[in-house]
């Protein structure tokens, strides 16, 4: 019974843990598939684009609706100013992005680049946080918009009434559970969604523009009315622009476009260094879902103003929030209404596919590398139930109000935007490229413009963010904390010398003395052999190599660990070392030089002088500190095993 028991929770945890070793090194994450050994071929990239336009292609079921509340009479001329900047300032910054960061980190990875140690690690966090603010109110407030079109359709509302925050739940449970299944289907899905849900708008449209000639009149009112509230159009291209920060999430699909791009097939000869396929179909893309959005978004504006009443759009308003949904039952029947709220519902609720997506293509990718996540982490079925969990409390603290996520979304999607155009700056001036440095500058101010207005109008948005940002800032440096002692190399390579160093002593008990260099002089090495020899009561018969350790970034977590070696003073034999923490450095060496060897070394300390615990932040923060006491207790964490474990001796 308990053999059985124990089968089945080893194929749990294998199921759970699948895809663990392929990600977090380098290297793009895998998704789990369908089947375990169906390997990652990638996707043609309109179906990927799908999986980025089911979250920004349905931002169509609140994006009108949202334009007329803020721009009024002119939400169809700030909409076409927010198409502009999407066409000429959101998308030749993404394409960029894809160029600069083909493996889907986007400019998060370009502006970490730029700073390194303690300061660049704070600032990928804080980025992430925001990321983490947009993709999971992305799924949040997507779900939370499918449950409001579900329960204010004419034949579900007295039954459904009051149980939207349960309704919403349900539909992120359901997203999670198509990510435990497999990405393969994520894809799949979101295809069929995005064609239907397209195809239905494509009727709405054309069924409006048909009202709007037949019904002339409408037309007439609505410039009438423009004319008498703004004047001349120099004044309503003005207010336009004051206005059109408002409806920046219809920006919102470009992030997480450049995030799924790990999962764009490219072509045969495309290599992990050099992407070519994978970087132009991703601009195609890119390209594609923004030219169908931008028409989308101009035809939608347009007929929703000019057909639907004011005050319809206003709170309790039956346009409220579903203005297309509206002109479906209003134009074409109850009938084809429904059919286009299920195909709305669907399609909102999968739009956290793309931000499910987006969330595990980036997180396994940093916080585990910068130790600040358990190793399991860079597993995805882990992750989505992680960011599932999430969810369900983001959805219960603002019991499912779209409005009340609104702010938080719209500054997450800024606030990415404008790192990108501000990386693509910086890359382009880097390059030389004078002409696209302007204008890529250009850009970062216009962003920059809207992401403070956004921030100033509902400062909700950045403190649901900032809760975000301590929220990964503190668990990242608590996980760091609790792996302080981890063995955290993935990997020992050795030159010719230092294994020629090894394999000699070893013939013997191999003995190692840690230094910390200071003068290298003949003197320095002589002294240090003589102190060790009578500390330890050592014949002089045996032998020593040095071990040299130079700390090199100590904020970096995982990293793979090259020796070498160098005779000083045609003597002493020296074995140098670049690791980002000492005590890790020499642990990983010894395990190595025991497990080619066969032997198990020595290796002799110096106390080091200072308090304890600001000796342990030193080794926290950089890599030094109480060098003795924490090697031996890395290597006590790395083998178990008393006998095979090397010995640290401290004199």
């Amino acid at each position: 019974m308990a053999t059985t028991k124990d089968a089945r929770t080893g194929r749990l945890r294998a199921w759970m843990l699948e895809g663990l070793s392929d990600m977090g090194k380098g290297k793009p994450s895998r998704p789990v598939e369908s089947a375990p050994d169906a390997g990652h071929r990638g996707q043609r990239w309109w179906r990927v684009m799908c999986l980025t336009g089911v979250d920004y292609f349905s931002t169509l079921g609140y994006q009108p609706g949202i334009a007329a509340l803020a721009a009024g009479l002119l939400s169809p001329i700030a909409t076409i100013v927010l198409v502009i900047v999407t066409l000429a300032g959101a998308l030749p910054v993404y394409r960029r992005v894809a160029e600069e960061s083909p493996s889907g980190e986007g400019s998060i990875a370009m502006l970490s680049r730029l700073l390194s140690f303690w300061k660049g690690k704070l600032f990928v966090l804080t980025l992430l946080g925001f990321a983490a603010t947009d993709f999971l109110i992305t799924i949040t407030l997507s779900a939370a918009d499918a449950s409001t079109h579900l329960v204010e359709n004419p034949h579900l509302e007295e039954a459904l009434h009051n149980k939207q925050v349960l309704i919403t739940m349900v539909l992120i449970a359901l997203l999670g559970a198509v990510f435990l299944k497999g990405f393969l289907e994520a894809i799949g899905v979101a295809v069929v969604l995005v064609g239907i849900y397209l195809a239905l708008n494509a009727v709405v449209v054309v069924t409006g523009f048909w009202h709007v000639v037949t019904e002339g009149h409408v037309v007439t009112d609505w410039t009438s009315a423009l004319t008498a509230e703004h004047g001349n159009i120099f004044a309503m291209i003005g207010v336009a622009l004051l206005v059109f920060p408002k409806l920046a999430l219809g920006l919102s699909g470009f992030e997480t476009g450049v995030a799924v791009m790990p999962h764009v097939q490219g072509d045969p000869g495309d290599t992990e260094e050099k992407p070519t396929g994978r970087i132009r179909d991703t601009k195609k893309l890119l390209t594609t879902a923004a030219l169908i959005m931008s028409v989308f978004l101009i035809c939608t504006s347009f007929i929703t103003t000019v057909l639907i009443p004011e005050k319809e759009f206003e709170s309790g308003g039956q346009a409220n929030g579903r203005a297309l949904a509206y002109l479906a039952h209003e134009y074409l029947g109850n009938t084809f209404g429904t059919v286009y709220d299920v195909s709305t519902i669907a399609i909102l609720w999968f739009a956290g596919a793309s931000a499910m997506a987006g969330l595990l293509n980036l997180m396994p990718r940093y916080l585990p590398k910068y130790g600040m996540a358990p190793h399991w982490a860079r597993a995805v079925r882990p992750m989505v139930i992680v960011f599932t969990l999430v969810a369900f409390l983001v959805t219960w603290i603002f019991d499912a109000d779209v409005d009340a996520q609104g702010g938080a979304y719209a500054t997450g999607v800024l606030v990415l935007i404008c790192s990108a155009a501000i990386a693509v700056t910086i890359a382009a001036r880097k390059a030389g490229q004078r002409g696209w440095t302007i204008g890529f500058g250009v850009i970062s101010v216009v962003f920059l413009y809207t992401t403070v207005v956004n921030v100033i109008e509902r400062p909700d948005g950045v403190k649901i963010g900032a809760c975000f940002i301590a929220g990964i800032i503190l668990i990242s440096l608590l996980s760091r904390l609790g792996r302080a002692f981890e063995l955290r190399v993935t990997h020992v390579e050795l030159d010719e010398l230092a294994e020629r160093f090894i394999q000699d002593i070893s013939r013997r008990t191999p003995r190692f003395i840690a230094n910390e260099p200071d003068r290298r002089d003949i003197a320095e090495y002589r002294e240090k052999i003589e102190q060790i020899r009578a500390d330890n009561d050592i014949p002089t018969s045996e032998d020593f190599v040095f071990v040299e350790v130079t700390v090199t970034d100590p904020s970096e977590f995982e990293a793979g660990l090259t020796v070498r070696g160098e005779v000083l003073h045609g003597r002493y034999r020296v074995l140098t070392i670049e690791s980002s923490s000492i005590p890790n450095g020499l642990a990983a060496l010894l395990l190595h030089a025991r497990d080619t060897t066969g032997t198990r070394p020595h290796i002799y300390f110096e106390w080091t002088e200072g308090n304890p615990f600001a000796n342990f932040l030193r080794f926290f923060l950089l890599g030094q500190g109480e060098v003795a006491p924490v090697t031996r207790e890395v290597l006590r964490e790395a083998e178990p095993d008393r006998d095979r474990r090397p010995r640290v001796h401290v004199g």
